[in-house]
């Protein structure tokens, strides 16, 4: 299968710079010739500027919507999120599966340059191939990437450093908050990966996710931001397979199958020296599930929001 996500982003990315001052964002050309989008480490940033950082990360297959979010008593501002390429849009996209370090810079990248990269173990699985003559990558992070980390995405994407284009921004920033809450399809598919399900059984998706209030500190930001999905996301996906399996994975699918489940992320984190490896992975997922059989068209739950986890996290 081919798809020109890195063209549907960067035309995405051409019109937030085109609109820089009306989202709040900073485009600037870096030394080695990229294209930098600041959407919230220097810059202003805001809900605008994640919802289109996190079109562009989905490889501009997906739609990301500002929508109230309903966890408890409580209604939070929040993001709705639909695909209908999820496989694509979120894993050969989304993901935040490629390490780019150099020095004293790190980050992990997601965005659909990872699918003309394919540098990572997950493309063998993963049948298509992507074609363009742009390269679209997002960083979570405050720095801009130096020059060699440039060239060394430049050469694995096969394009010109200055047909690179980096968007950034930290974990505690509005951008950071709304475009980590729109990945929550996205975490879902890759927890079925984890299962062993293969993605190209999942046909659509659909989810929604309270945007997690700024935190302090980027460590902060960490631990809010993943509580906003384990503990108050919700995905509803539409899976090729008969009702004893699908029943089955809406079982094992949300966050609650994990024991680690009812524990706001930063203490687990915390508690963990901060190495996100000894973190049960299985509490990597939505909190509430719907999986909708397209065989039988019947609809399988599991897990249930967490409000009082979410209330706790939130404020602290």
């Amino acid at each position: 299968m081919s798809l020109s996500m890195n063209e549907r982003a960067a035309t995405l990315v051409d019109a937030m710079a085109a609109d820089a001052d009306g989202l709040g964002v900073e485009v600037r050309t870096l030394d080695s010739g990229a294209r930098l989008v600041d959407c919230g480490a220097q810059a202003r940033g805001g809900t605008r500027a994640g919802v289109g950082f996190a079109a562009a990360c989905m490889g501009g297959l997906g739609r990301i919507d500002p929508v109230p979010v309903v966890v408890g008593d409580r209604t939070w501002p929040g993001v709705g999120v639909t695909v209908d390429a999820p496989a694509a849009a979120c894993l050969a996209a989304q993901y935040a599966g490629w390490k780019l370090e150099d020095g004293d810079f790190f980050a992990m990248a997601s965005g659909p340059g990872r699918a003309l990269a394919r540098a990572e173990d997950l493309f063998e699985e993963l049948s298509w191939r992507e074609q363009a003559s742009r390269a679209v990558l997002c960083l979570e992070t405050r720095q801009d990437p130096p020059g060699s980390v440039v060239a060394k995405v430049a050469e694995r994407c096969g394009v010109e450093a200055s047909a690179v284009t980096f968007l950034i921004a930290p974990t505690a920033s509005i951008c950071g908050s709304v475009q980590i809450s729109a990945r929550v399809v996205e975490t879902a598919l890759h927890k079925l990966h984890e299962l062993g399900v293969d993605p190209a059984r999942i046909r659509n998706g659909w989810g929604c996710c309270p945007i997690a209030p700024v935190a302090k500190s980027d460590p902060a930001a960490i631990g809010r931001t993943n509580d906003a999905v384990l503990y108050g996301g919700t995905v509803h996906l539409w899976i090729e397979g008969g009702d004893d399996d699908v029943a089955e994975l809406a079982g094992r699918l949300p966050s609650s199958a994990s024991d680690a489940f009812g524990t706001p992320f930063g203490e687990l984190l915390e508690a963990a020296d901060w190495n996100f490896y000894d973190v049960d992975p299985m509490l990597f997922s939505p909190a509430a599930v719907t999986l909708t059989s397209t065989e039988s068209g019947r609809a399988h739950y599991g897990g249930a929001l967490a409000p009082e986890v979410l209330e706790r996290s939130f404020a602290q």
